[in-house]
């Protein structure tokens, strides 16, 4: 519980607080601190002089960011208010915990009342001193806070878990080891005192004594006193209103501010936030773990450290002590290098140590700070500092995130001392990099496929000392074949198209200097689209096809007939889509079917040989490629037809369906290479695509049987 006494000190005195106080940026003063460092505003920034002009929106007024000034944080220690006419510079001071505080700009005046009770300058403003907001009190003065008691409840079960052992509190000088404690009168006697100021007679004789041991533990569990309303000071609290988070009275909600608001059983808002407080616990107890077993890497990686230096050394020694005396002046400078090399490696560790055990150690400060909140029966108590809690603690979590748990130095001493020269090379002596690069890492987060393309994303390894020139990627042919080099560069991503639809490709990367190639990556196994979903291209289509809904309905303004191409080719597998008839105007004969890319725009499908297609009209269809019409079938189009078209290239064909009928036999057969599906139209008709299509159950029962 040591690690959680920072969290129990005042930031202005730096001692146990003391009836603390509860600001609105939720942080914690003593109340006589939070007197102390008061300061006087104008006029013009009271409370009660913005409200009459309508400005003031709350009983607590942040000063405008401009209002505040803080000059030479860094080094002169001073800050002052800017802003105010009548304002006098003060001079910032720093309190044992090392934040900068505001003393009073004049001594307050002698009061015999208690620091909550005395009277406070008019026009009165607080600067919290660890965020630095300011804001400027109202007529409540420091009674409008609400006092800390989970705090001070924390702060005597930590001061009497520190004591080792109970004191009598009658003693006038060296205060004697209590043997007793007595329940009613609260106060514990040795054995002198108990017979001089507690006989056992009279009504004295009723009282129970108990041992001091016993006596500290129904203390503890002694109720605490009930945290009134700040606005109602005669009231306890018995709602929570969830638009302020804050606890309320029941004439807050009858006659006050909180009149409007959503409020909330007390009970169960505890018991919620206790909930929350201790769910962002168990993510920040699992930070801590990951810190403890962090740390004691990093220790380890001081003693490897530590051996690697003696054994590089060692090396070092015998090669020079191998070469002739001019070497000697050579040998003292590399191993100096080596030693600053040395000192460099563990400087840097045994910050990162020094760094993590410092946060380390605020966080369990905070963790037990927390337990021991939990631990707190007082329902409001705990909910005035509940939410700063939760945040304070995710706040935490998120500090130990990325890259906080990773060593920022490696152990390897990547050098080799190269005493190949002859003798008169001495002088150009050095160490010289005769490592490859470290293997790469595949991104696995960034690696995916869409359709027949695949994207892949590389790494060096976080401590690789050693530069890397560049990267080879490495695919198969999608059916275990052998791999190919797909890219050689500097870039560490790569987006390779062209693939196979519903094939398993893997995929590898290596990286290269000039000292040679690193080995392999793991090798990354990647599926591409079982169907393929594809658009018409307009980058390729003719400049009288006109396309919309995201290029899947095409048209086209001329009355000849004009081509456009799909986006994805295909020469591998078994594909399916279909286009269906929107508009069909005066019996044209639009075609259908697959071209290469290279396919003329300015006639039908189908007239030269880059072309395989159906014409079709209203009565009868023919197949055509390469201005050779063949298989004349009977069966045409309307408006709201489909036709089908069937892309097998592992038997090389390629058929036709209208309506879901197959429209003659096979159209083509012995079909290879890249094909890309193609439509030819004019004016007079307007289809639209389907992709992502399943292959037809009869024809798939057909191939199996076949």
């Amino acid at each position: 519980m040591e690690e959680m006494e920072e969290e129990l000190k005042c930031p202005v005195c730096g001692s146990f607080y003391r009836e603390p106080i509860i600001l609105p940026c939720s942080h914690n003063l003593c109340q006589a601190c939070a007197r102390n460092i008061l300061v006087q505003t104008p006029e013009s920034e009271s409370p009660q002089s913005r409200r009459a002009s309508g400005s003031g929106v709350s009983d607590y007024d942040y000063l405008d960011l401009d209002k505040m000034s803080l000059y030479s944080e860094a080094d002169s220690g001073y800050g002052s208010y800017g802003g105010f006419a009548s304002a006098p510079t003060t001079p910032c001071q720093k309190s044992p915990n090392g934040v900068r505080v505001f003393p009073p700009a004049m001594p307050p005046p002698p009061t015999h009342l208690s620091p909550a009770l005395a009277p406070v300058p008019r026009n009165s403003c607080i600067t919290c001193p660890q965020c630095h907001r300011s804001l400027i009190l109202d007529d409540r003065g420091l009674r409008g806070f609400p006092k800390n008691r989970v705090l001070e409840g924390v702060i005597d079960r930590y001061q009497q878990s520190k004591a080792a052992a109970l004191k009598c509190q009658l003693c006038e000088k060296a205060p004697k080891e209590a043997t007793v404690m007595c329940e009613q009168c609260d106060v514990f006697y040795c054995d002198p005192c108990r017979l001089r100021c507690h006989p056992p007679r009279g009504p004295l004789a009723k009282h129970r004594l108990v041992p001091p041991a016993q006596g500290r533990v129904s203390r503890r569990l002694s109720p605490r006193k009930v945290s009134t309303c700040t606005d109602h000071e005669l009231e306890n609290h018995s709602m929570y209103c969830v638009q302020c988070k804050m606890p309320v009275c029941y004439q807050c909600l009858e006659e006050g501010k909180h009149s409007s608001h959503e409020v909330k059983a007390l009970g169960a808002m505890w018991k919620l936030h206790k909930s929350q407080l201790s769910q962002a616990l168990n993510g920040l107890s699992d930070r801590a773990k990951e810190a403890k077993e962090f740390l004691v890497q990093l220790r380890t990686m001081v003693q490897q450290i530590q051996e690697n230096s003696v054994e590089f050394e060692a090396c070092l020694v015998a090669q020079c002590d191998a070469l002739i005396d001019a070497l000697n002046r050579r040998k003292a400078q590399l191993l100096a290098r080596v030693n600053k090399e040395h000192e460099h490696k563990l400087k840097v560790v045994r910050d990162q140590i020094s760094h993590c055990t410092v946060k380390l150690r605020q966080t369990t400060g905070l963790m037990e700070y927390c337990l021991e909140v939990i631990k707190e029966n007082d329902p409001s108590g705990f909910l005035q500092i509940s939410d700063a809690l939760i945040r304070r603690v995710h706040l935490t979590e998120d500090q130990w995130g990325k890259g906080t748990l990773t060593p920022r130095m490696t152990t390897d001493f990547d050098l080799s001392l190269d005493n190949s020269p002859l003798l008169q090379s001495i002088h150009q002596l050095d160490f010289v990099q005769v490592k490859v690069p470290a293997t790469p890492i595949l991104q696995l987060e960034e690696c995916c496929t869409h359709n027949n393309s695949a994207t892949l994303s590389w790494k060096q390894p976080p401590l690789s000392t050693v530069a890397a020139e560049g990267y080879i990627l490495e695919l198969d042919d999608g059916s275990g074949g052998q791999f190919r080099e797909v890219y050689v560069g500097k870039e560490t991503m790569c987006t390779v198209d062209g693939l196979h639809f519903n094939s398993t490709y893997n995929a590898r990367v290596k990286a290269f200097n000039k000292t040679g190639v690193s080995p392999y990556s793991k090798t990354l196994v990647l599926q591409t689209s079982e169907v393929a979903w594809f658009a018409f291209d307009p980058g390729s289509a003719h400049s009288d096809i006109i396309l919309s809904n995201d290029n899947l309905t095409v048209t086209c303004s001329s009355y000849d007939d004009r081509v456009v191409l799909g986006k994805t080719g295909f020469s591998k597998g078994v594909h399916y889509w279909e286009l269906t008839v929107d508009r069909y105007d005066n019996h044209p004969d639009p075609a259908f079917g697959v071209a290469r890319i290279d396919v003329m725009k300015d006639v039908m499908l189908g007239k030269d040989d880059k072309a395989w297609a159906m014409y079709v009209d209203n009565n009868r269809s023919w197949f055509m490629h390469n201005n050779s019409h063949t298989n004349r079938t009977e069966g045409g189009i309307t408006k709201g037809a489909t036709i089908g078209v069937l892309l097998d290239l592992n038997r090389k064909t390629l058929t036709f369906f209208v309506n879901n009928e197959q429209q003659g036999p096979i159209a083509f057969e012995n079909v290879e290479g890249l094909f890309f599906p193609a439509v030819s139209l004019n004016r007079n008709v307007q289809v639209t695509l389907h992709t992502g299509l399943p292959v037809p159950d009869f024809y798939s029962s057909r191939a199996s049987i076949a």
